[in-house]
């Protein structure tokens, strides 16, 4: 019964996860600890492992769509997969009460980051490391194929460089600080920015979810059922995303951060 639950569970976070570009793990971690009183260092081990399976079940869809800036998101994985190595290794001296603070914080900051009033709007003017890179790219918007350019790609690679580190301490594959960044930073669309997070946050969670894997901090009785249903839900959830207006991705964004951060921070205060 336990397992049908979570199976449940975790096909609702998958579609969430999918349809805004999180990975899922930022819905599940907090369901595991404050529904299911899991140690929320098995909850973020099972998360990543459920990670992987959300961004391969979404990516594979916005590929097919167009959507996925392939060159750019292989190129910022220098950066994510290099902080969730550092993650790693500072993991193993945070307290379990900090974590929980630190993740209801960080929801808290995102969603407020989303409120923001933000036209989508497309730069005129490529990076040098863009021209150089060719990390540029299209999408299609209804009848039509929309360009844009990318700007401030350090920068970018510096903020991934940062949600990889938040990938291995908090297992969330940190798909809203590479929203964020490429979205406000680097100027993408939101759906290209979702797209390419969802191809890049498996590649960074494998990463930490194997350091785990390691530590004995995965059980299979959590992370099967979750991975199953996250596969499940991510797929609904891409095909959603790309007949969804971005307007109503963002409003859903910042409530579903909204009342878990909320809720987190409230856990570690206990």
């Amino acid at each position: 019964m336990h397992e049908i639950l979570l199976l449940v569970t975790a096909i609702g976070a998958g579609f969430l996860g999918a349809l805004l570009g999180l990975g899922g793990g930022i819905i599940i971690v907090p369901v595991l600890t404050l529904v299911y009183h899991i140690d929320i260092r098995y909850a973020i081990a099972a998360s990543l492992i459920s990670i992987v399976a959300t961004s391969s079940g979404a990516a594979a869809s916005y590929l097919k769509d167009s959507l996925t800036n392939l060159r750019l998101a292989v190129f910022l994985e220098i950066g994510t997969v290099s902080g969730a190595i550092v993650g790693f290794l500072i993991s193993s001296y945070v307290k379990a009460q900090f974590l929980f603070l630190l993740f209801g914080t960080f929801l808290l900051f995102s969603a407020l980051m989303m409120l923001r009033k933000r036209h989508e709007h497309y730069s005129g003017t490529n990076h040098p490391w863009a021209d150089k890179l060719k990390l540029h790219g299209g999408f299609p918007e209804g009848d039509q194929w929309k360009t844009y350019k990318v700007e401030k790609v350090p920068l970018g690679l510096f903020a991934m460089f940062g949600a990889g580190v938040l990938s291995a301490l908090l297992g969330i594959g940190s798909g809203i600080f590479k929203v964020l960044a490429m979205d406000g930073a680097m100027k993408l669309p939101i759906k290209v920015s979702s797209a390419t997070s969802n191809f890049m946050i498996g590649v960074t969670a494998a990463a930490s979810a194997g350091a785990f894997l390691l530590k004995g901090d995965v059980r299979p009785e959590i992370a099967a059922p979750v991975a199953v249903g996250i596969i499940i839900g991510s797929m609904a959830g891409a095909k959603a995303m790309v007949r969804m207006p971005a307007a109503i991705i963002r409003k859903i964004f910042v409530v579903v951060l909204s009342i878990v951060s909320v809720q987190m921070i409230m856990k570690g205060l206990k």
